[in-house]
């Protein structure tokens, strides 16, 4: 059901965008079965490549295909959204004249244009339009692409003892090493992170896309992390999809500590902080084992203690309930990656990024740290969070 929703949200994207970008020109013969092979390759490319790459089909060259096929994603989507805005314009314009004329016994009446100049006009308003989006495809190719912004963000926890006053955690999420995301992106991330001596860190998930075989010398740079008291990390959706047992163990071997609805107790200076982390809200449907489950995670945390919960989803927020729970950090979102996309994301998820208030808790969302998709960033850019923590006044 799910390919058959890609397939569909495929052809409407593609080819109402061909079907705009085709019309005012003729096309003809050769020419018209070139435009449309393009097309209709450029549509392919993207589920296709993360196709082959699910059967177990991972190489630099089905990268080099996803590489073609995430950006031409990305430039169609924002050309089928200003081409949709274009005709809602149009269509609204059309009904409100028709609405008009009826309202005044069809006295008023439009003059006919030329077709030629209806054609010029069209012409220049469509390659406008494919210009423009091009332009911001490539903004946000290269904002996508650039080094995270560092958000600095003050957390007001009850409880915190004053010795603990300032404590710097750093949160990473939804890097997505794959295809697009290598190695050398890795690297930049970690020399900012490591910048900000923070105390902790925190992964909350999404670290790759793809198998341990073939992105292992790519997170590589992930071992050089250097925090006070340790970095920990709870797995995101993306895991899931790719060989998530492997990747656990990767994670521990990278020198993190993976939280599988559970806490650990940090002393600090004698005084005590809780960390808990919870699995993906989907994960039970690849491992029944992996069910999240936040009471799990806090069992036996005295209610009295700071509490800091790991999550992946926001959504997790609803399964919170009355557990004592002041501070969870999560990811998921990206923020909607990319303006006027972040619009939907909004509609699907209580939180999208940035810092909340949910009942006593408070939660914060990572922007995310790297992409998903289309290399774009379009007006949201990817996230290295820097958290301070305070006592309450």
């Amino acid at each position: 059901m799910f390919i058959v929703i890609v397939l569909l949200v495929m052809t409407i994207l593609y080819g109402y965008v061909g079907a705009r970008m085709i019309a005012p020109f003729s096309m003809t013969g050769m020419d018209l079965y070139v435009f449309w092979t393009v097309v209709v390759l450029l549509a392919i490319a993207p589920v296709g490549g993360m196709i082959l790459r699910s059967r177990g089909f991972e190489s630099s060259l089905i990268d080099g295909l996803l590489w073609i096929g995430f950006f031409g994603q990305g430039l169609f989507a924002l050309t089928f959204i200003a081409f949709l805005i274009r005709d809602m314009g149009w269509a609204t314009g059309f009904f409100s004249w028709k609405l008009f004329s009826a309202f005044t016994s069809g006295r008023s009446e439009s003059v006919p244009m030329d077709p030629g100049r209806r054609q010029f006009l069209l012409t220049s308003m469509n390659l406008g339009i494919a210009g423009v989006t091009s332009a911001l495809g490539l903004v946000g190719f290269f904002q996508a692409r650039r080094k995270p912004s560092v958000v600095q963000q003050s957390v007001s926890i009850r409880n915190l003892q004053e010795g603990m006053r300032g404590l710097k955690i750093a949160q990473i999420s939804d890097l997505h090493v794959g295809p697009t995301i290598k190695a050398d992106f890795v690297q930049t991330v970690v020399d900012q992170v490591n910048q900000l001596k923070p105390d902790l860190i925190f992964f909350t998930g999404d670290m790759v896309d793809g198998s341990v075989d073939h992105l292992s010398e790519d997170v590589e740079p992930l071992r050089n992390l250097e925090s006070k008291y340790g970095i920990f990390f709870v797995t995101g959706n993306h895991e899931y999809y790719s060989g998530v047992e492997r990747w656990i163990d990767k994670v521990g071997e990278l020198g993190m500590i993976h939280l599988h609805n559970e806490h650990r107790i940090l002393d600090i200076g004698g005084e005590s902080l809780a960390i808990a982390g919870v699995t993906d809200l989907m994960a039970e449907r690849v491992l029944k084992s992996h069910r999240s489950d936040p009471r799990k995670a806090v069992a036996g945390v005295p209610a009295d203690m700071p509490t800091i919960l790991l999550a992946h989803q926001p959504g997790t927020a609803g399964q919170v309930g009355d557990l004592n729970i002041d501070l969870m950090v999560c990811g998921h979102t990206h923020g909607g990656q990319f303006i006027p996309f972040n619009l939907a994301v909004a509609k699907a998820h209580p939180y999208v990024a940035g810092h909340y208030q949910n009942g006593d808790m408070q939660v914060y969302v990572n922007r995310g740290t790297g992409y998903w998709g289309p290399p774009l960033r379009l007006g949201i850019p990817s996230e290295i969070t820097s958290i301070t923590l305070q006592p309450t006044a």
